[in-house]
C-alpha cells in the first residue's frame, strides 16, 4: 500500500471512529464497530492504529493542519497577524484543503476528550506534533537549530497557545457559535498572533528582517 493510500484509509477510519465515539461514547465503542463502519476487517483497523482511541489522532490533527501549512510559509518580512490575515484570507476563497465536516469532528473529539480520558491522549498526541511543527518553524525563524533550548520552549509555549485556543474555539462552536464568528479571519489572526507573541516573551510574532 502506497503511503498515500494509507493516509486515505487512516483518516477514513478515523472519521468514522470519531463519529461513533460521539454518538455512543468511547466505551460503546468496539474496534468490530469501526471496521464494520468503514467496510474493512478488524484486523485492518488494528494494522493502522494501536488503540481504538489512538484512532481519533487522524481527525484531530486535520484541527491544526491548516494552521501549520500556513505557519510553514511565514516570511520573515512579515508579522505573524499579517501573515495568518493573509494566508487564512486567501483560503476562505478556494477550495477547503480540510473539510467542514473533519474541523467538526475534530473539534467534537477535543471536546469530548474533556470527560474522556482515554480520547485524552489522542489531543495530546496531535498537540504533540504540533509541537515538533513548531520546532522547525519557530528555529528557522530565529535561525537557530530545532534541539536549541530557547527554540524548544518558544515551540512548547507556542503549541499550548493552540490547544488552548482549539479547545475554546471547539467548546464555544458546540455550545452554538457560529463557527466564522469565532473563526473569523481576523480576530482569529490577531488573538494566535497575540497569544504566541506573550507566551513567548515577544521572540516570536514580530518580522525577523
Amino acid at each position: 500500500m502506497s503511503e498515500q493510500r494509507r493516509a486515505r484509509l487512516r483518516l477514513e477510519i478515523s472519521r468514522e471512529a470519531s463519529r461513533l465515539f460521539w454518538k455512543q461514547g468511547v466505551a460503546a465503542t468496539s474496534g468490530d464497530q469501526i471496521a464494520e463502519a468503514v467496510g474493512i476487517s478488524t484486523r485492518t483497523v488494528w494494522r493502522h492504529f494501536r488503540s481504538k482511541e489512538s484512532c481519533a489522532e487522524p481527525v484531530v490533527m486535520q484541527g491544526v493542519a491548516t494552521l501549520l501549512r500556513v505557519l510553514h510559509r511565514w516570511p520573515r518580512h512579515r508579522s505573524l497577524e499579517d501573515h495568518l490575515a493573509l494566508e487564512l484570507g486567501r483560503r476562505r476563497h478556494e477550495p477547503r484543503s480540510v473539510d467542514l465536516a473533519d474541523e467538526m469532528l475534530a473539534m467534537k473529539m477535543i471536546r469530548l476528550a474533556d470527560t474522556e480520558p482515554a480520547l485524552r491522549t489522542a489531543w495530546l498526541m496531535a498537540c504533540d506534533q504540533t509541537e515538533h511543527q513548531l520546532l522547525l518553524i519557530i528555529g528557522d525563524r530565529l535561525r537557530r537549530p530545532p534541539h536549541d533550548v530557547e527554540v524548544r520552549r518558544h515551540a512548547a509555549a507556542s503549541a499550548a497557545v493552540v490547544r488552548v485556543l482549539g479547545e475554546h474555539i471547539g467548546a464555544a462552536v458546540l455550545a452554538g457559535a457560529d463557527l466564522d464568528e469565532v473563526h473569523g479571519v481576523t480576530s482569529f489572526s490577531r488573538c494566535l498572533a497575540h497569544a504566541i507573541r506573550t507566551a513567548t516573551g515577544g521572540h516570536v510574532g514580530d518580522p525577523t528582517i
